[in-house]
């Protein structure tokens, strides 16, 4: 079962060095020409060069000192569409350890959908305050080995007004459930609320296609575009897609994100990744697993998204690491995502899966297979080691002094 991963107690110092190939998850530049990162106290401060950041100076005090042996680093990645419920247990498939799970995929930050599984979701006003209060409160303390959820998304009702949504940025809460898993299924009332949850900093999330739990419904294109949420919650389905016709207007009518989920039709999500790449909106796509799920927990639910939309989608696998990183960053406003100074130091160290076809981790995620995890590493501090989950890498980054 995962923990409440402490925090150090101390200052840190963390250099990874020998790396073999670094992606900035920036679609402008995906790959970095550097092979050393150094991040104190949780922050990356220099990327680079070994010959250039003077690595004797920078390795002095190191509190932890990685040897990548020539694999890849990626920043940690981003479930941009999770349902949490009570820590690191989910009642919607009653699993114990499910975001640790993640954590051994790669997983790094998750975002809330909205609590909508915790058994007996209240609907009252009142309620559903006090429950998003509640997770958001929840998951600011307790992170599961390590992992930031962000979490307290309360799915609209009936009857809320613009003073609700105040009370709710006032306490914390910065998200929305998925518009239409609640009472409110039609488009002016949506784009009402919606709008008052966005004066006051609450970014908004909307589900889009059939019905996947019980009192959800059909939300189709002109809901999803009268609404406006910030993002266009699994435009694939969720399990449900819809009408090709209708993605494609909802890519053409509006310029929010496109977000793309694990446990929604593979159909759809490459055909919704191909109308993104005609219109040169490569930046608006983001990945979800849209998990825990009726389908169940997708731990390398992320990593089967980047290969799955490289491999058919024809994207080279640099590019689809954008995805699951720096888009998801930039649109959901993150201090992760993005190997650059200043941000978070969550990275993940990868490389090719022993006896893949590929020549290199790059070519073998775009020949569809999943890349080996040999560490994670959040906030400066190193979570996993060689993951339980993916295939076995074909090298692993070492600790060579620290811890």
């Amino acid at each position: 079962m995962a923990h409440d991963a402490p925090q150090a107690a101390g200052p840190t110092k963390l250099v990874i060095r020998n790396i073999g190939l670094l992606l900035s998850g920036d679609l402008n530049k995906p790959i970095l020409d550097a092979d050393t990162i150094v991040a104190k106290n949780g922050r990356i401060t220099a990327i680079g060069r070994a010959q250039d950041i003077d690595l004797d100076i920078d390795q002095d005090g190191a509190t932890t000192v990685v040897d990548a042996h020539g694999t890849t680093v990626t920043p940690g990645l981003i479930d941009s569409h999770v349902h949490p419920v009570a820590g690191d247990w989910t009642p919607r498939q009653n699993q114990i350890g499910w975001i640790d799970s993640f954590l051994n995929g790669g997983v790094t930050t998750m975002i809330s959908a909205g609590e909508v599984h915790m058994p007996g979701r209240p609907r009252d006003i009142v309620g559903v305050k006090a429950m998003a209060i509640f997770a958001q409160r929840a998951f600011d303390n307790f992170r599961p080995g390590g992992v930031k959820v962000h979490a307290g998304a309360p799915v609209i009702e009936p009857g809320m007004t613009e003073e609700d949504f105040k009370e709710l940025a006032a306490a914390g809460v910065k998200l929305l459930g998925e518009v239409g898993l609640g009472g409110v299924k039609d488009g002016p009332t949506a784009r009402k609320m919606v709008a008052w949850a966005r004066k006051y900093g609450i970014q908004s999330t909307i589900h889009t296609g059939g019905p996947s739990i019980p009192g959800s419904g059909l939300i189709d294109k002109d809901v999803v575009l009268e609404a406006d949420t910030d993002v266009v919650g699994h435009i694939n389905g969720g399990h449900t897609a819809l009408p090709d016709d209708q993605i494609r207007c909802i890519c053409e009518g509006c310029k929010r994100g496109l977000e793309l989920v694990h446990n929604g039709n593979e159909r759809a999500a490459l055909y919704t990744l191909r109308i993104a790449k005609e219109m040169g909106d490569l930046n608006r796509v983001i990945l979800g697993t849209d998990a825990p799920a009726g389908s169940g927990v997708q731990p390398l639910g992320i990593l089967r998204m980047v290969s799955l939309l490289s491999s058919l989608g024809d994207v080279p696998a640099e590019i689809a690491f954008c995805f699951a990183t720096g888009n998801t960053a930039r649109m959901r406003a993150l201090d992760c995502g993005l190997i650059e100074a200043g941000r978070s130091a969550d990275f993940v160290i990868m490389d090719k899966a022993q006896h893949s076809a590929g020549k290199n981790i790059l070519d073998s995620v775009q020949l569809g297979d999943l890349p080996g995890i040999g560490m994670t590493i959040i906030d400066g501090i190193i979570r996993t080691g060689r993951s339980r989950n993916t295939p076995p890498a074909t090298k692993v980054a070492e600790i060579v002094a620290g811890h």
